[in-house]
């Protein structure tokens, strides 16, 4: 799953700005322009919020494009019925899921993030991670977006995060018994970047790429509550190391 992350809107535009040109710096500031400075930096966000992010698709992948997380396919009677059902997309099956299927074959993207959050449980408790690349302070994961008109004609930009299976660190933190198998965002390399945005690129080679990272190029640690009443919020210290003393064993052990 992921539906709790970490970003800034404006790393998110880094994509754009490495080879544009001063007219395409202009407008991406000007896009700036629309959020405040607390706004821009999602230091915790939640899907269930519905916020919006920049994403790069197959038609503009140099481009950003303002969306909204939580995709409402194009067919959908309204928006608030599906969106907190559609914040992740699983890789396996996207090309048979109603939601997804059309997106799955030529609305794919990308989204830049700075980490995401994920709960392991423990006699009884949960205990949130924060997990990074170990390499990158930003990295691109997949998604699908789609377009949606409500009755006023106006146009609603949405995408999902696709998942695919969790590697062995998802699998150690990644436990709720609720579920199958751990999960975790598809992660693109920078290889896997242009192949995703690919609009040529069979179903076959695209089911190819729906893979986990590798298990050496993550890193994770606990950090303090992100839901409920004692959750930090959107500040910087939602991402900060916080120590749990019946983890330190277990954490010594698997990191």
């Amino acid at each position: 799953m992921c539906y709790d992350i970490k970003t800034s809107l404006e790393k998110q535009l880094r994509r754009a700005l490495l080879d544009g040109s001063k007219a395409d710096a202009q407008e991406i500031a000007e896009k700036l322009k629309m959020f405040s400075k607390e706004d821009s930096v999602l230091h915790h966000a939640s899907g269930f919020e519905h916020p919006q992010m920049f994403i790069y698709t197959q038609e503009t992948p140099d481009t950003p494009t303002l969306a909204t997380w939580g995709l409402v396919p194009e067919w959908a009677a309204d928006k608030e019925s599906i969106w907190n059902k559609t914040l992740n997309a699983r890789g396996e099956t996207i090309f048979e899921t109603a939601s997804f299927k059309d997106s799955a074959t030529d609305k794919r993207c990308l989204i830049y993030l700075e980490g995401f959050y994920e709960h392991h449980h423990k006699n009884g408790k949960t205990y949130p991670y924060f997990i990074q690349h170990k390499e990158k302070d930003l990295f691109a994961v997949a998604g699908l977006w789609s377009e949606w008109q409500n009755d006023l004609g106006e146009l609603l930009k949405t995408f999902s995060i696709v998942t695919s299976k969790g590697n062995l660190l998802m699998g150690d933190i990644h436990n709720n018994p609720k579920l199958a198998e751990p999960r975790m965002p598809l992660i693109l390399t920078e290889d896997m970047e242009s192949q995703w945005l690919d609009g040529k690129l069979a179903q076959s080679d695209v089911e190819k790429l729906i893979k986990p990272l590798a298990d050496d190029k993550l890193v994770a640690h606990t950090v303090g509550p992100i839901k409920g009443k004692k959750a930090s919020g959107n500040v910087p210290q939602a991402s900060r190391e916080v120590n749990y003393a019946e983890l330190q064993v277990q954490q010594l052990g698997l990191f």
